[in-house]
């Protein structure tokens, strides 16, 4: 593709412009609860829950952060709830791959609201489902008590964390937890419940009930450091293991911790020294177009992604409407599902629509993630899909079963599966190409991708339809004039719900990325999932034929 040509430029320039966008937002987020918060957080010798981060990892190395606008444009009626009010990274403690988990006390003292308990639940999953050490850096005042009904009972509540806990300490996942702050009633049981605790003088304390619900309970006088801060844990009841003197200490001695870990047997995912693509990745911004609804080929992209722009394509001629082949991404062997946005002409003399999954595409996707997971070679999968094909000839023909076939082995798959939402993720498309209800082990979107049941203006033309059809049953006309307007206020209403900051605000994807991150965030990724060498059998079920 020409990079002179105008249409280049004017996509380059729109995914630039949503990229300055993106940061312009993130650094809002990154403050936390404001400058004021942070002020006050500071002056009782406080670090930053993202200060605190930066300590802890090695110094110019890689790091991957999960949910960043996680909870973004929610609770706004509770004062708002930044990366929902919790900081979870993957990245390196003397260079060994980690999650870690900070409480933001400077968003309402570090309360947990509903999304925290989900964004907490998420850092689990990654650690549990690629056996990583986890950290906790727990600053926290607990639930937030307006919302508790949201947040404490339930299945995915806060309960279900301490019952990690338990299960992560049975898989041998080592955890350790720093108190940092406040750690009150039930948010008590999760540093306790790790394999380790530190516990910072002055700041940290933990106990099931803080001075004034002990006076209330059993009309007990005992002020916060006796009941329970770092010298009564530590010396008396022996509850925490490590006393430090302030948060620098704390994390100095969690670092040393970390470098004392054994090392233990990995998946044996294969890789090779890296190449760089042959064609410059930084020319994807100009290939994606300005609007979702233009073509373009998937194959421009992946060029500019895999290693040395080597590729190897499966069924190279055969259901072209998917892409699939063999490369490498930062050296690791992988497979690649991607939709191709072009429009193409089948061997029939059919003309197949960019971005939609035709029965054969279907067919050989299937069969191609059969082949990774004999191979033991993780998937990623590359999103821009409108949807299956449609329509009278493509349900004689089977689409139904073909998509089925599809999604069984994308559910099925023991691989480690990867997702980039590069553009559009409509409807079942979204599930047979890996989207969050599939366990991508990471799942993250561009910006400008859009996630809905279906475009914008069809949903918003479908249901002003089932609204006319309403009233015209009811003996009532809506004039043109009043028909476009509610029209447009439906579209714009439901348009708002497709971004992907609406999508990463509620972790249905991890993270927004600028594209060129994407050879990144895989590499990081499959480096992940190589810690964990347990595969249950690989067995994909009834595939109809």
């Amino acid at each position: 593709m020409s990079t002179t040509n105008l249409d280049f430029n004017k996509n380059e320039d729109t995914i630039k412009l949503k990229i300055s966008e993106l940061k312009k937002k993130l650094a809002k987020i990154h403050l936390g609860g404001g400058q004021k918060s942070i002020e006050k957080h500071k002056a009782k010798g406080k670090l930053t829950a993202r200060e605190r981060i930066d300590l802890l990892l090695d110094k110019n190395s890689e790091r991957f952060e999960i949910g960043e606008f996680c909870g973004y444009e929610m609770y706004e009626e509770q004062g708002g709830c930044p990366a929902g009010g919790v900081v979870v990274m993957i990245g390196y403690i003397s260079k060994r791959q980690c999650v870690i988990v900070a409480n933001d006390a400077t968003v309402k003292a570090g309360a947990w609201f509903p999304i925290t308990g989900k964004k907490n639940l998420r850092a689990q999953e990654i650690s549990m489902e690629n056996k990583l050490p986890i950290i906790y850096l727990v600053d926290s005042a607990g639930v937030f008590l307006p919302m508790q009904d949201e947040i404490f009972p339930d299945k995915e509540h806060f309960g279900r964390i301490f019952r990690n806990n338990a299960v992560m300490s049975s898989m041998g996942i080592p955890q350790i937890a720093a108190i940092m702050g406040p750690c009150v009633a039930g948010g008590a049981y999760l540093p306790i419940m790790s394999d380790e605790a530190l516990i910072v003088e002055g700041n940290g304390s933990v106990f099931l009930a803080g001075p004034y619900l002990v006076k209330a309970a059993i009309g007990e006088d005992v002020d916060q450091e006796t009941l329970g801060g770092a010298t009564t844990h530590c010396e008396i009841s022996g509850v925490t293991d490590y006393k430090m003197k302030d948060d620098e200490t704390c994390i100095k001695t969690i670092r040393g911790l970390v470098d004392k870990l054994g090392k233990k047997e990995v998946a044996g995912f294969d890789r090779v020294e890296p190449i760089a693509p042959k064609i410059n990745p930084k020319e994807i911004y100009g290939i994606i177009p300005e609007t979702s609804a233009k073509p373009y080929d998937t194959m421009d992209i992946i060029n500019r992604i895999i290693d040395d722009s080597e590729f190897i394509a499966y069924k190279d001629g055969y259901g072209q409407s998917i892409i699939c082949g063999y490369a490498r991404i930062d050296g690791w062997s992988v497979g690649i599902v991607a939709n191709q946005r072009k429009v193409i002409r089948s061997k029939k003399g059919e003309m197949q629509f960019g971005g939609v999954i035709y029965s054969d595409s279907a067919d050989k996707a299937a069969r191609f993630i059969l082949n990774c997971n004999q191979k033991r070679i993780p998937l990623v999968f590359l999103q821009d899909v409108t949807g299956f094909m449609v329509g009278s000839k493509s349900e004689h023909g089977g689409i139904i079963k073909d998509g089925a076939k599809l999604v069984n082995a994308v559910a099925n798959s023991i691989v480690p599966k990867f997702t980039i939402i590069m553009g559009n993720s409509y409807g079942a498309g979204n599930y047979a190409m890996c989207g969050k209800a599939y366990d991508p082990r990471l799942i993250v979107a561009w910006p400008g991708a859009k996630i809905a049941v279906m475009g914008g203006e069809q949903a918003a033309k479908t249901l002003m339809q089932i609204e006319v059809s309403a009233l015209k049953a009811k003996g009532l006309e809506i004039s043109k004039e009043d028909e476009l307007a509610k029209l447009k206020i439906t579209t714009d209403k439901y348009l708002k719900t497709t971004t992907p900051e609406y999508a990463a605000a509620r972790l249905w994807v991890d993270a927004i990325i600028d594209p060129i991150d994407t050879r990144k965030i895989i590499s990081m990724g499959i480096e992940a999932a190589n810690h964990n060498p347990e595969f249950r059998a690989f067995n994909p079920g009834v595939i109809q034929t």
